[in-house]
């Protein structure tokens, strides 16, 4: 398409068009340009991203779309104010694609916690029922028969559409997606059609980037509100109404008809409450399994049991089971497939073992999920529950000390170490956390992760359980802003070596 088509077929009225050019393909970093390419100036990045156009026209880009007048300067492209971008950004995306999610089934998934069990184990239904089936989120981009790592969650909308397009191409039939509240926010999910979206629950997390819990709960919320209305399909929302946040949200789209509300109860009965669509209850709980029994007051009792462990995985069942409702699913097909899907990378993973010792990695990393690991283990732990976490540098400050509460009042010994320290002194991030340990519990400090992995292998004893919590699925260390290798998982096989 050439430039000019894209620009009406996105109907936007650019500040400046200048030139015209065949457009091959639009990419955001200079490095990726190819012959023909429209290379894309997003404001707010890091670096000023007009200093590598010379770059992106060395490598063959034959436009460029940019906020500022001056780096349109004797170049073929268009320029578009800063306040304008994002939205012009998704309508030029969508239309150069030609709308890549039109025809495929996609679900979209936002929360604090929840959402890559979620998505992954909605994506596992999806699969088991016969689709192809792909996932994208905080695990990465998985097509059928590939997958590869995510620099986020949600990538900027270029990424983002380079990579629905891909899956298009790739014969990909439904889709779930993990939506975060950066992207949400950032306007970077714009455009997506989505067939359904899940909504997980609310607790405090990224307020270094949001400042306040309204704001990141209102951008969460766009999800359900804003991006529906950007498509033609009949979108549903399935909504945890066991969450303060969901059941606001409920009450604000109680004009729409196109709710699943859901959420856990105490017992089911043979009716349940009118202002739910499904209600789930658990039969049982194991290390390594779990059973909801369900009802609606439209299909009735049934059960479905998965291969997960852990109490706090019941609602993440309940919730993809409500994803699959809101995607027009019968319950007799999800209870079909539940035995189908298997424990999410990092969530809830032990680390088998001759030892007689319980090993788990969890990607637990707020102060609501780390109290409802522990919380899941207690139970499950014959022996002492020994805690090893840290918290992220250059992230939200105010829940470290609530995050060491968590883990000391509900661990026999708790661990404090380094997560990702970034630029920050991991020295000064300890200094943070410790203030918040619990008085009297026991507890450690050892700032380099590897020694307080061993640390905590070395001290359990059979029927022990040992949590290392904070980094999951993630094989690397960021020291800096340079990523070095590392996995929990390996960490505590070397330790148990």
């Amino acid at each position: 398409m050439k430039l000019s088509q894209i620009l009406r077929a996105a109907q936007i009225d650019p500040a400046k068009v200048q030139g015209d050019a065949e457009v091959t393909g639009i990419q955001l970093d200079s490095r990726k340009i190819k012959p023909g390419n429209l290379f894309v100036c997003m404001p707010g990045m890091t670096n000023d991203p007009h200093s590598f156009i010379p770059a992106a026209m060395e490598h063959g880009a034959a436009a460029v779309l940019v906020h500022d007048p001056a780096a349109l300067e004797g170049r073929v492209g268009a320029l578009v104010g800063p306040e304008d971008f994002r939205e012009a950004i998704w309508r030029i995306c969508d239309a150069f694609f030609e709308h890549p999610t039109r025809n495929m089934k996609v679900v979209g998934v936002t929360g604090t916690n929840g959402k890559t069990t979620t998505a992954w184990l909605i994506r596992d239904m999806l699969k088991a029922l016969g689709l192809r089936a792909g996932y994208l989120g905080t695990l990465g981009f998985h097509l059928p028969d590939e997958e590869r790592e995510l620099s986020n969650t949600t990538p900027f909308a270029v990424e983002l559409y380079n990579l629905l397009a891909e899956a298009r191409e790739k014969g990909v039939e439904a889709l779930a997606m993990e939506v975060s509240s950066h992207a949400l926010k950032e306007r970077r999910a714009d455009g997506v059609e989505f067939d359904a979206a899940v909504f997980t629950n609310l607790t405090q997390d990224h307020l270094d980037y949001h400042g306040t819990m309204e704001d990141y709960e209102q951008s969460k919320l766009r999800l359900f509100t804003e991006l529906p209305k950007q498509t033609q399909k009949k979108f549903v929302g399935a909504l945890n109404v066991g969450d303060p946040a969901g059941d606001r949200l409920a009450r604000s789209l109680m004009s729409s008809r196109n709710l699943v509300r859901y959420a856990l109860v105490e017992k089911i009965g043979t009716k349940i409450d009118t202002q739910l669509e499904l209600a789930g209850v658990a039969t049982w709980v194991k290390l390594d399994s779990i059973c909801l029994q369900l009802a609606s007051n439209e299909y009735g009792n049934y059960g479905v049991s998965a291969f997960l462990g852990g109490s706090y995985n019941v609602e993440n069942l309940l919730s993809a089971t409500a994803g699959m409702l809101a995607l027009g699913y019968h319950t007799l097909d999800i209870e079909r497939v539940g035995g189908e899907v298997r424990p999410v990378p990092g969530r809830f993973e032990p680390v088998p073992n001759e030892k007689g010792i319980g090993i788990l990695v969890d990607y637990a990393h707020t102060p609501d999920a780390l109290e409802k690991l522990l919380d899941a283990v207690r139970p499950l732990t014959e022996g002492r529950v020994i805690t090893v976490f840290g918290c992220g540098g250059d992230r939200d400050r105010t829940k470290r000390p609530k995050m060491a509460r968590a883990a000391s009042e509900r661990s026999d010994v708790t661990v404090v170490t380094s997560d990702n320290p970034r630029t920050e002194d991991p020295q000064a991030i300890l200094n943070d956390i410790l203030p918040g340990i619990a008085p009297g519990s026991e507890s450690v400090a050892i700032i380099d992760r590897r020694e307080a992995v061993s640390y905590a292998v070395k001290l359990a004893q059979p029927g022990d359980v040992v949590v290392i919590a904070g980094k999951g699925h993630e094989n690397y260390q960021i020291i800096g802003r340079t990523k070095h290798h590392m996995d929990d998982r390996e960490l505590a096989k070397e330790a148990l070596e």
